[in-house]
């Protein structure tokens, strides 16, 4: 870029422009970059509840029950004389329908053997196409002026007012006190209401609860983001923040972030480049949010989750062929302790089955940890660091078949195949207890390892 460039885009305003939007010195920015960025952070607490709850289709739910509510007050408010347009008249029939179509959803879920996604699925279809038809109908009153009510479905942030941010504040203010208080109860809730009714907790009046902080944080949203994209908000945030922990507390805070920084971000994008929809924006914003946290999301990430398989799978690699190589040795000493003996390609490639070019991937892996020597006649051996990681591997595995014949009732034929298919993690008293039965089998049987023929007095 040249300086005349530079000269010219200084001169159109394009950083007064830039920083009047970064620092929120405009008044109208102002007012919607927080309102969008509280809504978000509300939004996103509640969804975490939904989410792990199953139910986040609800909120879509809701929403579209809204639509017809908002038709139905503009033609009662119109029919008693006023203009139709009464913002809190508005949202009072928006409210009134979405509870409506929720206790329907309720309704369906416990009176028929329909799931929750039939349920939902039928209501916001319903309410939604009679929402649309509502609308129509009103649009056709005369001497009424329905110009506007689509804002309600598309969202239109830039008509935000003071009292606005008050209600959508003090919307999120209420919302963190009731979570903070009924926090135990509503975690139950999400993750075994069956466990919670049982213990005496209501949990029908904890599902109004959760319904009502829904039905709240939909209908503070119809203006801004409408009632199309605020399902977005309830479910993006808390999916994203999914990825990155599995504490629940962390979950709400991390989605409250993310919810709120998507409204933050979205809305000053689109202040600053005014042609952009807000509502779209922040939705965008959002799903940016969630495919880095699905790739990056240290808990449930993509990237991390392969990261983690693959050291596994290194791991499961490496310690089959040190045991193979191991049991070999034992096969072919009678004496014990076992020397540290070469063996032959051959016969390890016979000793279990790999699959193509598992084996001299295993082996070069081998090598470069230093846990496996390759002899000049082509034969493979033990390193001495090795020789003890295999020793320790064998009698771990042979613990495990132990405890799976001992406590698991697995057939001896089998054991062998179970154990290879379970990680080998044991409690530290487990552990002392089976190397004590390991030690009394391998001083009165031949061989150390389990007998296969021999079926234990408790199993079927």
């Amino acid at each position: 870029m040249s300086v005349a460039d530079l000269h010219i885009i200084a001169s159109s305003g394009f950083f007064d422009t830039l920083i009047e939007t970064l620092f929120l010195e405009s008044y109208n920015t102002r007012l919607v970059v927080l309102g969008t960025a509280f809504l978000g952070a509300t939004a996103g607490i509640i969804g975490s509840f939904l989410l792990l709850r199953k139910q986040s289709l609800l909120g879509d739910a809701l929403s579209h029950a809204t639509l017809p509510g908002i038709g139905i007050a503009f033609a009662v408010m119109v029919a008693l004389g006023g203009s139709g347009r009464y913002l809190p008249g508005l949202l009072l029939g928006a409210t009134i329908t979405g509870l409506l179509g929720v206790l329907l959803v309720l309704a369906i879920r416990r009176t028929t053997r329909l799931k929750d996604d039939a349920a939902m699925g039928i209501v916001l279809s319903v309410f939604f196409g009679l929402g649309v038809a509502i609308l129509k109908i009103v649009q056709e009153i005369p001497s009424a002026s329905a110009a506007g009510l689509d804002s309600f479905i598309y969202g239109k942030p830039a008509s935000m007012i003071m009292s606005d941010l008050i209600i959508i504040g003090v919307t999120l203010l209420l919302t963190i006190v009731i979570c903070l208080i009924i926090l135990k109860e509503l975690t139950l809730l999400c993750f075994d209401d069956s466990f919670a009714s049982t213990q005496g907790y209501p949990t029908t009046f904890l599902d109004i609860i959760l319904m009502g902080l829904v039905t709240a944080v939909t209908v503070v949203g119809l203006q801004s983001v409408g009632l199309i994209l605020i399902i977005a908000l309830l479910i993006t945030p808390p999916t994203a923040a999914r990825f990155w922990t599995n504490d629940l507390r962390k979950m709400l805070w991390l989605s409250a972030f993310i919810g709120g920084l998507s409204g933050w971000l979205g809305a000053s994008f689109s202040a600053f480049f005014e042609d952009l929809p807000a509502g779209a924006i922040i939705v965008i914003t959002a799903g940016i949010i969630f495919l880095i946290s699905m790739i990056f999301g240290p808990t449930r990430g993509v990237l991390p989750r392969y990261l983690r398989q693959r050291q596994l799978k290194r791991q499961v690699g490496r310690q089959h062929i040190l045991r193979s190589v191991y049991e070999i040795m034992e096969a072919e000493q009678e004496s014990h302790p076992l020397k540290n003996l070469p063996i032959s390609l051959e016969r390890l490639r016979d000793h279990r089955v790999w699959s193509k070019g598992e084996l001299p991937r295993l082996i070069r892996q081998a090598r470069s940890e230093d846990h496996l020597e390759r002899q000049p006649s082509g034969e493979l051996r033990l390193s001495e660091s090795g020789f003890g990681e295999a020793s320790r591997i064998t009698r771990n595995h042979r613990l495990w078949e132990l405890y799976l014949i001992k406590h698991a009732d697995i057939a001896p034929s089998h054991v062998d195949r179970d154990a290879d298919m379970v990680e080998h993690i044991l409690g530290a008293e487990m552990v002392h207890q089976l190397e004590a039965e390991l030690e009394l089998q391998e001083h009165t049987l031949e061989s150390p390892h389990v007998i296969e023929n021999e079926t234990p007095p408790n199993a079927v």
